[in-house]
């Protein structure tokens, strides 16, 4: 950004960053519910259901759509949706189907096994992509629902933004430790003595050219490891602690057949579930662009 319009997230710009946090915070959603948009076809929306969900999406990262496909299996719902936000560039991530969309459910094959979104396990706090390199993070995330768990399969969505007030109203330096190019490091993935993925070394908080603000992060406690800094540590264990404490900024829910999440790639969790007699499946589309402002 320029010097006359100074990032509000780098923690030396005070009064940017005042003037932005009191924006963001005026009338923020209070309720999961708030952040629902009912709609007919997610293949077409109408002007009126493209801007709400657009309007939310500026102000909370994030949008949960409500439509009538149901159990509709067909992945032209997720894609086109996403082409209406301006997102073509997807992840074509290891774990994807052939069209980069990956299909989650419980599977045991030998190249999911083992991976926690394919099993019924609980995932903690993440952002998509925190083990990408530098120049292909996650911006965008959408979800669709064909077939909830009969039991669990919840999510927690949190703002990432909002995560970073908590943060900046309490220690600035919190911030600056947390961008640290060196802050946080996957190690290398290796199955059977061979390197799938090498290390990847980056900050939590960044902030990209455009002016927007990234958070690369997961929740684990192993297979992690942290800059030996202690300040960096302290911020650490605050976010946690932000994290793991009720609030009313985390929103819960659990999406039905035929609704979907679209996001800048917030904060999320996923609980534990159990299948009925239809297997639990939601399509995931991850995109390197963000969501056209």
């Amino acid at each position: 950004m320029s010097k006359h319009n100074p990032s509000p997230f780098l923690p030396d710009n005070h009064n940017a960053y005042a003037i932005w946090r009191d924006a963001k915070l005026d009338s923020y959603p209070e309720t999961v519910g708030e952040l629902i948009v009912e709609i007919h076809d997610p293949r077409r929306l109408s002007t009126t259901e493209h801007d709400k969900i657009l309007s939310l999406c500026r102000k909370t990262n994030m949008a949960i759509w409500a439509g009538l496909s149901g159990h509709d299996s067909d992945k032209h719902i997720i894609s086109e949706l996403g082409l209406a936000f301006g997102l073509s560039h997807l992840d074509h991530n290891m774990c994807a189907d052939d069209d980069a969309i990956s299909s989650l459910t419980v599977q045991s094959d030998a190249l999911r096994n083992g991976y926690i979104p394919y099993s019924d396990r609980p995932i903690a706090w993440h952002t998509d992509g925190y083990y990408n390199l530098p120049e292909q993070q996650i911006h965008a995330l959408l979800l669709h629902c064909v077939n909830p768990a009969e039991q669990g399969g919840e999510n927690d969505l949190l703002d990432h933004e909002i995560l970073f007030i908590q943060i900046m109203e309490r220690n600035p330096d919190y911030i600056r430790a947390l961008m640290n190019p060196q802050a946080m490091t996957i190690p290398a993935n290796i199955v059977d003595g061979e390197e799938l993925r090498p290390a990847r070394t980056g900050p939590v908080f960044a902030v990209y050219p455009d002016g927007h603000l990234h958070m690369r992060y997961t929740d684990r406690s192993r297979s992690i490891e942290w800059l030996d800094d202690p300040l960096l540590k302290e911020a650490v264990e605050y976010m946690k602690s932000l994290l793991h404490s009720p609030s009313p900024w985390q929103f819960h829910a659990k999406l039905q057949a035929g609704q979907g999440l679209i996001s800048n790639n917030v904060l999320h969790t996923r609980s534990g579930f159990t299948d009925g007699e239809q297997a639990r499946l939601l399509y995931r589309a991850r995109y390197f662009d963000r969501i056209r402002q």
